[in-house]
């Protein structure tokens, strides 16, 4: 046993920094607390997709594939209906077709799913595998239950720490476009005596005339005018040449 069940997940999360290497930890850490297991796999479903988001050891992906392959299988079961799942003696297992026979074809015995609970339209499974049969009957069950439990809401750390990675750069990307259009309009503005909204016009006109984007035009003008694209600044040496 191990004392009261508290897991440091969130510095886990912290410490790796992405999802798919703070999921791998985890089946790491529920492999090494389990010593019949010869395998771990963690299974995320996202509008009804699921995938093996990490895993250690020989057996667990190739089983939890075939799961997907055929939409039915104790991990998949686990993660829909958040209720565990166990399968002791695969020879005997009749409750998913021919995946029970599969299993024992590439040398698994036994496993033991247990769910993660859903959060914001993420649902899971920590999914452990044994080449014995009856491979978890000794298996320390309360610190797999709360390495599970308390996986739920470092999951939903992880999985924001990884949207707002994906996120960074396209705000940015969006940041540096809208300063660019914003020094081209006030070129126009200062050559043609025109209000914000007119130079704006002006420069949508172009863009459509030459099959561009805005930020192109914009950051052709600000480059001719003798700034730096996303600099502030005012006309180079040689003047204001004329706008578009």
């Amino acid at each position: 046993m191990h004392g009261p069940y508290r897991h440091d997940l969130i510095a886990l999360v912290v410490a790796t920094r992405t999802l798919e290497k703070f999921l791998r930890a985890l089946a790491d850490r529920a492999m090494e607390y389990t010593p019949d297991c010869d395998g771990c796999g963690v299974t995320l479903e996202r509008r009804g997709q699921p995938l093996t988001v990490a895993s250690t050891g020989d057996s667990a992906t190739r089983l939890d594939e075939k799961q997907y392959g055929q939409d039915a299988g104790p991990c998949l079961e686990a993660l829909r209906t958040g209720r565990e799942v166990s399968v002791p003696d695969m020879i005997a297992e009749r409750r998913w077709g021919a995946y029970g026979a599969f299993a024992v074809a590439h040398g698994t015995l036994s496993s033991l799913s247990v769910p993660i609970a859903a959060w914001a339209g993420t649902a899971g499974a920590l999914n452990l595998y044994s080449s014995r049969s009856d491979g978890f009957a000794t298996a320390d069950l309360p610190f797999l239950r709360s390495l599970a439990a308390e996986a739920t809401g470092a999951v939903a750390l992880a999985q924001a720490m990884a949207d707002s990675q994906t996120a960074l750069p396209r705000m940015r990307e969006r940041l540096a476009s809208r300063t660019l259009v914003g020094q081209a309009a006030g070129i126009v503005m200062a050559e043609r005596g025109t209000t914000h909204r007119e130079a704006l016009e002006v420069l949508m006109e172009t863009a459509q005339e030459r099959g561009v984007g805005l930020s192109d035009v914009s950051a052709e003008l600000v480059a001719r005018y003798g700034g730096t694209p996303g600099d502030e600044g005012t006309a180079g040496e040689g003047g204001a040449p004329s706008a578009p």
